[in-house]
């Protein structure tokens, strides 16, 4: 039985901002395929009559496949927040792999597609280009699911180590606040720093140092949000940085706004799924 959940929930900031904009459902994926894929989500909209709507979108340290009429891409992990803008009435089935879980598909070093995207053709050959039409003529979110999942069946990959290492690694990073280093995860794991780096360049795409801030950050941003003030300084110290400036940058790549902007100016984040 697959689960789902709404809009709102972790990795969306300012969710009550969203509700009536569009709606986000999210699925876990069949047992067998739990190790590739972390979650399918679908993001309807029915903006017609109304302005378009700017959402930030936040960087996660996943790959992603968007089928979207006309525009099924498949996207490599981006270093930084970005804007789309939301109008008219569509909807969306996006493929959150988990860290790694892309890989063993592109068998390619998943560094090279970060802040990129390629076509389904590019992935997996030209056979794959009538599933953009397949998946969206589908009535239900079950249907569209369905046949994602076959079509990946049907390329099932040998398991790898490395797929589920990484993804342990990152699910660490993610529930563990006191990792604010690299040097923490190394220690945590008995892993040399080079190593370290190897692996998620080859299974993530982006460096552990970029998904350790990434993170931390977030976090920060949250308790912001829920009317707490986090202790910047301290935070950026325990983080490695030299300087606010340096911090203040960091934060607005990945949050896309300064500490001070998040605080005084919210502005509607999470579009797509975390």
């Amino acid at each position: 039985m697959r689960t789902s959940e709404g809009a709102g929930g972790k990795g969306i900031l300012n969710s009550d901002r969203t509700a009536g904009q569009f709606s986000l459902a999210r699925y876990m994926p069949s047992p067998d395929l739990d190790w590739l894929i972390k979650r399918f989500w679908v993001v309807r909209w029915d903006l017609r009559g109304k302005p378009p709507y700017r959402q930030i979108v936040l960087s996660h340290p996943n790959v992603n496949m968007v089928f979207e009429c006309g525009n099924t891409r498949i996207y490599g992990v981006n270093r930084t927040s970005e804007t789309r803008i939301v109008q008219g009435e569509g909807r969306v089935l996006g493929i959150k792999f988990q860290p790694g879980g892309f890989y063993p598909f592109w068998k390619q070093d998943i560094a090279g597609l970060a802040g990129k995207s390629v076509s389904l053709e590019e992935a997996f050959g030209q056979e794959a280009n009538a599933l953009e039409t397949a998946v969206l003529a589908q009535p239900d979110d079950e249907g569209m699911i369905r046949l994602a999942e076959q079509f990946f069946r049907a390329r099932m990959p040998e398991r790898d180590e490395g797929v589920e290492e990484a993804s342990r690694i990152v699910r660490t990073i993610e529930n563990d606040r006191h990792i604010a280093k690299v040097d923490d995860l190394a220690d945590r794991f008995s892993i040399g720093k080079r190593t370290l780096q190897r692996l998620f360049s080859r299974y993530v795409g982006i460096s552990p140092k970029w998904v350790i801030q990434r993170y931390r950050l977030h976090e920060a941003a949250e308790q912001a949000e829920r009317g707490e003030q986090p202790d910047w300084v301290k935070l950026s110290m325990d983080m490695g940085y030299y300087d606010q400036a340096h911090f203040i940058k960091d934060f607005k790549a990945i949050i896309g706004k300064t500490p001070e902007e998040h605080r005084l100016q919210k502005v509607p984040h999470g579009l797509g799924d975390d």
